[in-house]
């Protein structure tokens, strides 16, 4: 990764990126009876690029009707939280497993309702400030003692102001999170897109593209290519969609060079049982 990537990213852990489709159901690593909202994440060490797996198509994204469209509305409101370890992007969808009593009622609220929750990243940091709002897109599985796996979509950016109490689950008053009016110039949403298709070419992957039509091609792009919690997260909290694109293209960059060093490395070996430096 490149100084220019590392000084945006304020030289975050960067997880080895993966294309996306299959994820694991996810359940809450820890229990989080006290949570403590903190600001952005500081620096932490630069680790090198790791490989880039071949798998599956992921599922198409759709227009989300407004769910995930610019913040117009500043007024705070209370909205339930699901900490987990893992952030959610607006137009990514991620399958979860809810099997505490507390989160089954959230869910279950927010079927009944066609309401949102808000997803944000826990830790040993404790709770980030940025998260996303998260809609029920599909519900996978009922089962007889009440757990689901469901399938749930982000949408637009929330902003936790204060932890409330009162429910069995957590909740918070909330806002949402603007983008500033800087879009992205034609040749950078042509580049990322040059780039998402170099590195799944490379990979031989089946992902599908993303439509630029839907707009936050950023996040479309992240959505497929997994940099780990800590880099979704500072994308999270960019309010710049130009910017945005422009990092994401540099970390597109440094998977492509990732995958055809290792792509080297594998054809140097396979001559003679050795890698010949140099």
């Amino acid at each position: 990764m490149n100084s220019a990537v590392r000084e945006r990213l304020g030289e975050r852990v960067v997880d080895e990126p993966v294309l996306l489709h299959e994820r694991e159901a996810l359940e809450p690593r820890r229990r989080h009876d006290h949570l403590e909202v903190v600001a952005p994440s500081g620096p932490v060490h630069h680790v090198e690029l790791g490989r880039v797996r071949k798998r599956v198509p992921q599922q198409r994204f759709e227009p989300l009707h407004g769910h995930c469209g610019h913040a117009t509305e500043r007024t705070p409101m209370e909205l339930g939280l699901f900490p987990l370890q893992l952030v959610l992007l607006p137009t990514e969808r991620v399958p979860l497993h809810i099997f505490e009593p507390r989160y089954r009622e959230l869910v279950g609220e927010c079927l009944a309702h066609e309401a949102d929750f808000g997803l944000v990243l826990a830790d040993e940091r404790g709770l980030r400030e940025i998260g996303t709002r998260a809609r029920v897109f599909d519900v996978l599985e009922r089962f007889p003692d009440g757990r689901l796996n469901i399938l749930v979509q982000g949408g637009e950016r929330i902003r936790v102001l204060e932890l409330t109490r009162g429910r069995s689950f957590q909740t918070a008053q909330v806002e949402s999170v603007a983008d500033e009016a800087d879009g992205p110039s034609d040749d950078a949403v042509a580049r990322g897109l040059r780039l998402f298709r170099e590195l799944r070419r490379s990979t031989e992957s089946e992902v599908d593209e993303p439509d630029p039509a839907l707009g936050k091609l950023s996040y479309q792009l992240a959505a497929r290519v997994d940099f780990g919690a800590e880099v979704k997260q500072q994308l999270l909290e960019l309010r710049s969609e130009r910017r945005r694109l422009d990092i994401v293209c540099e970390l597109l960059e440094g998977a492509i060079k990732t995958v055809e060093l290792e792509s080297a490395v594998r054809d140097r070996a396979s001559g003679n049982g050795k890698v010949t430096l140099g």
